[in-house]
């Protein structure tokens, strides 16, 4: 019987916690909505953030899923056998129903039951809490493990970094188990496990049991209602199944792979360096693929996560130069995996024309950026062999990078063809002043972090309905929104219209909410199926994956809105509202920036 590939697998995973009464939702967008935390969906549990802190989910207490995520904090990392920037979560949570004993005999159930995927036990290791001068150590978790038959010496006792979930400084927090299969040769003792041989135990899930609520740093106390939040990595738990080494050298990359050999005429296996090159390009273009295919899918830009997507598309590009392609070369990469994963992610295909056109648009647009900074190398070249030291400065270098786009990587390769060297710590210390601002305003965005559920952040999220119902009553029915971004200072808000607004609809649209303001109406929830509140006006994000069941907030007689919360209970709360800017987001696209006052 063949190993099982991951469409069995994420198809398994759902029908087992089916069985546990279960209900299977739908995965989210990876661009989150209203959170300024970060520029993309980086777990199972994110889109899940309010329903953690308290909010009633309309599916119930029970829920699973499989989610595609994105992480690009160690990108640079990537092109090794392990790293990934795009990933898919398989997921199941309590919400203040089951606890520890239930999840950790279910994890031990679906990993070693012969019906579902039939692991060797003897393959299996755990972490759990070590404790701390707070939490005692998490003898729980340990001691279920033990009633399932897990030796004592396969269980590792680990401090607050390793198996310690939290938010931040404060908010939800409490110990996690994390799961690990052994990869190395034969059966592992009894006494192996992260702790003594962390190179052959892959981690292939991970259960965060949401205990207390961190007040301050001296105060920790129970949380009333206390969370299940787990994630299995697909890709990894893949990897296992099959006895492989890689995820690459599973069906989840084989398509793109082929695909990369057909191109370059490269043989995948046969060169150490080229082998990185290929899963360079292999990983970057699946995951610019998905964010471009995404619902909510953005394009190419010089900021947040269109950056992002530019800096995989160019990386890919350039790794594709060392395999010798030498000519525009994604587009049949992104057809791969378009065909792969348009099965359980079907927006892939429904957006497949926007994908390769703004593939091959980003492309040609770099091949021309390459062939500016290989011409503007050209005419400095003279001068810099003159040089007695041969070496370019860092300042040249990072010059170049900075107005032409062109990378170190090539500028060291032109200067090598010289017998040229760049100083490297000189261009260092120019990209991280460059770098500074950007960073101070961005950092937050790679950690990963939970949505910010303060007041303010809550009041933005309750004023983009009272703007919405607005902007239909100024500029008509057309109006739908298109994304919007909420920090505890300001909104984002974008919508549909074809022009400009002229000054008088700006502040038509402004003296409207105030007005709903001043009347202090009540902000209620209903729950719903999707059809009943559509048929009762309200209004729902186009391309959106809702549930059968959905939570409609409603503005008085005002607005009347699917939506998942948080949101204030009386819009008296909110304070004056006073847009600052009204401008073009992209063709048909207006952007609305204002603020609370």
């Amino acid at each position: 019987m063949p190993p099982m590939n991951a469409t069995e697998l994420r198809d398994k995973f759902i029908a087992f916690f089916i069985t546990k009464d279960h209900k299977q939702i739908a995965g989210k967008s990876l661009l989150p909505e209203n959170d300024p935390s970060v520029l993309f969906t980086t777990a199972g549990m994110h889109p899940l953030v309010p329903y953690l802190l308290g909010e009633p989910h309309p599916a119930g207490a029970r829920l699973c899923n499989y989610q595609k995520c994105i992480r690009t904090g160690d990108i640079d990392e990537v092109g090794d056998a392990s790293h990934l920037t795009c990933f898919e979560m398989l997921g199941n949570w309590s919400l203040g129903d089951y606890f520890k004993k239930e999840s950790i005999a279910w994890s031990w159930e679906f990993l070693t039951d012969k019906k579902w995927l039939g692991l060797d036990p003897r393959r299996i290791s755990v972490t759990v809490f070590a404790g701390d001068a707070d939490v005692p150590r998490d003898e729980e978790s340990a001691g279920i493990w033990k009633s399932l038959g897990l030796p004592e010496g396969r269980i590792a006792y680990l401090g607050e970094e390793d198996n310690w979930w939290k938010v931040g400084p404060t908010g939800p927090c409490g110990p996690d188990t994390e799961i690990f299969y052994w990869i190395g040769p034969g059966i592992p003792a009894d006494a192996s496990n992260k702790r003594n041989d962390p190179d052959n135990w892959l981690e292939i899930w991970n259960n965060v049991f949401m205990e207390f609520n961190r007040v301050d740093e001296k105060t920790l106390v129970k949380l009333p209602k206390q969370n299940v939040d787990t994630g299995m990595g697909l890709e990894r738990t893949a990897t296992a199944l099959q006895g492989k080494d890689s995820a690459f050298q599973t069906e989840v990359f084989a398509p793109i792979i082929a695909a990369i050999e057909a191109v370059s005429g490269c043989r995948y296996g046969t060169d150490a360096e080229k082998d990185r090159s290929v899963r360079i390009v292999a990983d970057h273009l699946r995951s610019a693929v998905f964010i471009l295919g995404d619902e909510r899918g953005v394009t190419p830009s010089n900021v947040g996560a269109g950056y992002v997507l530019r800096r995989l598309i160019r990386r890919a590009v350039r790794h594709g130069r060392k395999l010798g392609i030498d000519k525009a070369f994604l587009e049949p990469l992104a057809r791969a995996v378009v065909d792969t994963f348009k099965g359980p992610y079907p927006e892939l295909g429904t957006n497949e024309a926007k994908v390769y056109a703004e593939f091959n648009k980003e492309e040609t647009k770099f091949l021309e950026t390459l062939q500016k900074g290989e011409h503007e190398f050209e005419k400095l070249a003279p001068n810099l062999l003159k040089n007695p030291k041969k070496v370019i400065p860092g300042r040249i270098a990072f010059r170049l990078y900075d107005t032409y786009g062109f990378p170190l990587e090539l500028t060291e390769e032109l200067a090598a063809e010289r017998g040229l060297a760049v100083n490297k710590e000189e261009f260092e210390e120019a990209f991280k002043k460059h770098q500074e601002l950007s960073r101070a305003g961005s950092e937050a965005v790679f950690k990963g972090g939970l949505a910010d559920q303060s007041e303010m952040t809550v009041r933005y999220h309750t004023a983009t309905h009272l703007l919405q119902a607005a902007l239909k009553r100024v500029l008509g029915d057309h109006v739908a929104q298109k994304g919007s971004n909420i920090t505890a200072e300001r909104m984002r808000f974008d919508f549909t219209h074809p022009a400009a607004m002229t000054p008088e609809e700006v502040k038509n649209v402004e003296d409207i909410v105030n007005e709903q303001i001043k009347r202090d109406l009540p902000v209620t929830m209903e729950m719903m199926k999707l059809d009943e509140a559509k048929a009762k006006g309200a209004t729902a994000l186009f391309g959106e994956k809702y549930e059968e069941t959905v939570k409609v907030y409603s503005v008085g007689d005002f607005s009347k809105e699917v939506c998942g919360g948080p949101h204030v209970e009386h819009t008296g709360a909110l304070g004056r509202f006073k847009i600052t800017k009204e401008q073009s987001s992209s063709a048909g696209v207006r952007r609305i920036r204002a603020v609370l006052e």
